[in-house]
């Protein structure tokens, strides 16, 4: 990132937006110039329009439609409506955001949480959606994965064994499994511990594989919870309580980070690890830096829990007539 500051000859504050974009920056790599413009004609070709200027990555973040370059002072309105000379160190930071985050990867992310948009219900055929459901059902009544002899009654329903139907869950990325075939995961519950942990109104606790599956599991539930993750970066606790539909995040700035590893393989390999909650988009911003293997976007609150909804608010619905039943 490229960043310059351009301003007329001993501009009272130049230091000031300098000293602000330090503190805006946090750390994050960039290369800070400042441009000393002497007349009108090389501030027009430059782009300032007032002094100071700032410039990111060659584009001016505070621009006017139809300003003209200028060698007068300019003025900054804060967050709190008050003019200043130079942007406030929020103001800043939702600039350099913004330019970190610009357009998504060509693997969508959502899709790697919706199985590239096939979504996470099993097909009826072959029993593997009424098996998927009691695994489902399993873990929001236990907060524990069945073993497999647990999913045979349903399995001979069908006319199949429950192994067989487990490993063609498998195959679809429904379920994942460990080194001894055992369920280890089923979309949006991990049989072992995460970063999110989920508190269902019965009282029973469950794992969520990624935030985006903690989001979605009151909604597929039809139930109140709370869900409580921690901020990679900076080790915060982030909950999210979710109570007659609603959702109240805490603290009030956090987002979700979503993004992906690569276009293909299993969602636990691919976008897990990249689907967390983070106390703020400064947070999520540094733990993109810090992970560049990923490739995503900075989701809000509202997308987020919209996200968690569509992919697994209809897991449970009611499952289709076993095959030769009407």
């Amino acid at each position: 990132m490229r960043i310059s500051v351009l301003t007329v000859p001993d501009c009272p504050n130049a230091p000031v937006v300098e000293e602000r974009l330090a503190q805006a920056l946090d750390g994050r790599e960039a290369d800070v110039e400042r441009v000393d413009v002497g007349d009108p004609e090389q501030a027009a070709r430059l782009g300032m329009t007032g002094s100071p200027t700032v410039l990111i990555d060659g584009a001016d973040p505070f621009g006017l439609p139809g300003a003209h370059g200028s060698l007068s002072c300019r003025l900054y309105r804060g967050p709190d409506g008050r003019a200043e000379g130079a942007p406030s160190v929020v103001d800043l930071r939702r600039a350099l955001d913004a330019v970190d985050f610009t357009g998504n990867c060509d693997c969508s992310p959502p899709d790697a949480a919706d199985r590239g948009g096939r979504g996470r219900l099993a097909p009826v055929a072959g029993g593997l959606r009424a098996v998927q459901q009691v695994v489902l059902r399993h873990f929001a009544s236990t907060g524990h994965a069945p073993v497999t002899e647990e999913l045979e009654a349903e399995a001979a329903a069908h006319g199949r064994t429950a192994a067989d139907i487990v490993a063609d869950l498998a195959a679809g990325d429904f379920l994942v499994l460990d080194d001894h075939e055992g369920i280890r995961a089923a979309y949006p519950f991990s049989d072992v511990p995460t970063a999110h942990r989920v508190r269902i109104a019965t009282g029973v606790e469950v794992w969520a594989m990624c935030a985006i599956d903690a989001l979605g599991i009151p909604d597929m539930l039809g139930t109140d919870a709370v869900i409580t993750s921690a901020d990679p970066v900076i080790g915060d606790t982030i909950t999210v309580d979710s109570a007659d539909g609603h959702m109240s995040w805490q603290p009030s700035t956090a987002v979700v980070y979503v993004g992906q590893r690569s276009c293909t393989g299993p969602a636990a390999d691919v976008a897990c690890g990249a689907l967390n909650f983070f106390t703020s988009r400064r947070t999520a911003c540094a733990w993109a830096r810090q992970n560049p293997d990923y490739t995503g976007k900075v989701v809000d609150q509202s997308n987020a829990e919209a996200l968690g909804r569509s992919v697994f608010g209809s897991l449970l619905a009611a499952a289709e007539p076993r095959e030769g039943r009407r």
